[in-house]
């Protein structure tokens, strides 16, 4: 059975990196030790050992120096420098699939430069075409006590589904500090939402009436996340005691169900549709191509008298004065042609270009010649 992969990630701040190291802990607690893989350049130290880490390909200052970037700009070019050898890493994760459960994956704080960058979606696609994975979404729960703020993070949440198309856990962190016990009402019971936004004091004045817009665009977007939130597994953790971790685990295992019974036919679906269409592209192109060699299959000969009258019409002029500005197309020699053409190639595009050649191979410079002179004591 192939291992799980969970792709961590949060905003700066979060404790998305202390979440990593206690999960790890856990994981080896259990006798059953993750393969864990860090994609932040920028890290000074990470808090766990890590079996492939990006630091090591990739060194970030001199990325920053040596393309004159800023610090987020660098983080995206080490990704893309990254993703250049995600092959290569797959290969190195599937070596090992024989002997762990869970892949575990730590990325950027930055969650622009990794969810909305090429790199990022080629190394998340690379993952999840390989592995049932699972995206962690890690909240930092006290910064959330705010309507406003709590709503912000589900909408980002929600693009980040959008974008990945996997299954998501949203894991509230720190509940050592601040219980999430209201995050998952909110999400759950419509009107406790509304009650806590009446009572926000950002949103409406200390008398309890609304400031209007705000409060309406809260109150809009939390009706759409409704839906959303079906979707999703909740759980409460704390990296610093390590309450919730079983519970996260549980719900790991819940989604990879739902990603073997969904996903995978939902992403394999989108795959042979892709395939299909390049497969449509190469036709339409090979057709295009014999349009533009002028291949065509002709069942009736003209008679002189017809090319006469062909040479002496002003559309034969005009062709004459056309190729003496433009030069002769050349085509490739039979041998050429045939050494194209192996044993993988599909054999109605060999009877193809076969009878391509035969039509355009066929010799009529004599009788062409003819016709012109014929053509030439007339006019004399």
């Amino acid at each position: 059975m192939a291992p799980s992969t969970v792709i961590c990630i949060g905003m700066a701040g979060s404790g998305k990196t202390t979440f990593m190291q206690r999960l790890n802990a856990h994981l080896h607690s259990k006798k059953t030790p993750p393969y864990v893989i860090n994609l932040d350049p920028a890290v000074l130290k990470v808090p766990f050992g890590a079996n492939i880490d990006i630091r090591d390909s990739v060194k970030y200052k001199k990325v920053m120096e040596e393309y004159n970037l800023g610090p987020n700009g660098a983080i995206v070019t080490s990704l893309n420098l990254f993703s250049t050898k995600i092959d290569q890493v797959i290969k190195l994760a599937e070596k090992r699939s024989d002997k762990v459960q869970n892949i575990i994956i730590d990325t950027p704080g930055q969650i622009e430069c990794f969810i909305w960058s090429a790199s990022g979606s080629i190394i998340t696609e690379a993952f999840a075409s390989t592995f049932p994975t699972v995206i962690a979404y890690i909240v930092d729960t006290p910064r959330n006590s705010s309507p406003t703020t709590f709503i912000s993070n589900m909408l980002y949440a929600c693009s980040i589904l959008y974008k990945t198309k996997l299954p998501m856990i949203i894991v509230f962190n720190k509940t050592d500090v601040k219980k999430a016990d209201f995050a998952k009402e909110w999400m759950t019971d419509f009107e406790a939402f509304q009650l806590a936004l009446k009572q926000d004091q950002d949103l409406n004045g200390e008398d309890g009436t609304s400031s209007g817009y705000m409060s309406s665009l809260v109150n809009s977007m939390s009706l759409m996340l409704e839906e959303f939130y079906s979707q999703l597994d909740v759980v409460g953790v704390s990296s610093y005691t390590g309450e919730g971790f079983d519970e996260f685990l549980d719900a790991i295992d819940n989604k990879v169900e739902e990603y073997n019974e969904f996903y995978k036919a939902e992403r394999e679906r989108i795959l042979k549709k892709k395939e299909d269409d390049e497969k449509k592209r190469q036709a339409a192109s090979l057709s295009n191509l014999m349009k533009d060699m002028d291949i065509k299959d002709k069942d009736k000969k003209p008679q002189d008298s017809e090319v006469l009258s062909d040479y002496e019409s002003d559309e034969y002029q005009g062709e004459l004065a056309r190729d003496e500005d433009e030069p002769e197309r050349e085509y490739t020699f039979p041998e050429d042609r045939n050494s194209e053409i192996n044993e993988r190639t599909d054999p109605d595009l060999q009877a193809r270009y076969q009878a391509a050649f035969e039509s355009t191979a066929k010799t009529a410079s004599s009788k062409t010649a003819e016709t012109i002179a014929a053509y030439i004591n007339r006019l004399n």
